[in-house]
């Protein structure tokens, strides 16, 4: 995209797409496309792949707790529309104002949407959480941006919130089953009330945040942090 020198289009290599990825976007895009490429190629198998709590607990398989969420089917038209929202939303919102320069944050949010959907799964016939996972950034990004005007195929517009519900109403209109959508619009919906809505409301949680980052996440993600005004780093406090 863009223009060069004489209105000539200029091309934009595959690797400055990739790497002008915000970091949280561009890991979950590349382990969902490789993941993907060892189902395709039969270096690994989906059955290893889904979520079992039965085989997490009995076999000790912890690494389906993560494995589910990058697995989003093979190659496919269903598939390549699944990372282009994934590449879509995801960055939107961690690009956007909500995260723009607080990966830790946003890492946060995602981590937290995981970990509810999880709690969720043993009551649904949901193996793979990762198009739930998407679906949850849409509903927050609709959320957070509402003034921002859709379009749907072209047909009619509508705001930004009614997104999550239009691309609903479409994969039932093609067959496909709500649940997986509506785990993402739940756990979007919690998240979104719990950090935008509760802080505002009157009572004892009025400006208190209530979804907390982990220091040593910020840490890991963003590097030490600067020093408010009036903080100092005590290395002994009991003077030992």
């Amino acid at each position: 995209g863009g223009a060069g020198l004489g209105g000539r289009p200029v091309r934009m290599s595959f690797d400055t797409w990739y790497f002008e990825i915000p970091t949280i976007t561009r890991w979950y895009l590349t382990l969902s496309v490789l993941t993907t490429a060892c189902c395709f190629f039969d270096i690994i198998s989906p059955f290893t792949l889904y979520l079992n709590f039965r085989l997490i607990v009995e076999k000790y398989e912890f690494w389906r707790i993560f494995t589910n969420f990058f697995f989003f089917g093979m190659p496919s038209l269903d598939f390549v529309f699944h990372m282009y929202f994934l590449v879509r939303y995801c960055r939107l919102l961690e690009e956007g104002p909500s995260f723009r320069g607080r990966s830790a944050d946003f890492l946060t949010m995602v981590l937290f949407g995981a970990a509810l959907m999880l709690c969720i799964a043993p009551f649904s016939s949901v193996f793979f959480l990762g198009s739930s996972l998407t679906f949850m950034m849409v509903y927050v990004w609709g959320r957070r941006n509402e003034a921002f005007p859709m379009n749907f195929l072209g047909l009619f517009n509508f705001p930004a919130p009614w997104l999550p519900w239009v691309l609903l109403a479409f994969s039932m209109l093609l067959g496909a089953s709500p649940v997986v959508d509506l785990i993402g619009i739940f756990v979007g919906h919690v998240y979104y009330y719990l950090e935008d809505i509760v802080p505002r409301m009157p009572g004892r949680f009025r400006g208190r945040k209530l979804i907390f980052t982990p220091s040593i996440l910020r840490y890991l993600m963003e590097g030490p942090q600067p020093l408010g005004e009036g903080e100092r780093v005590v290395f002994n406090a009991d003077g030992a």
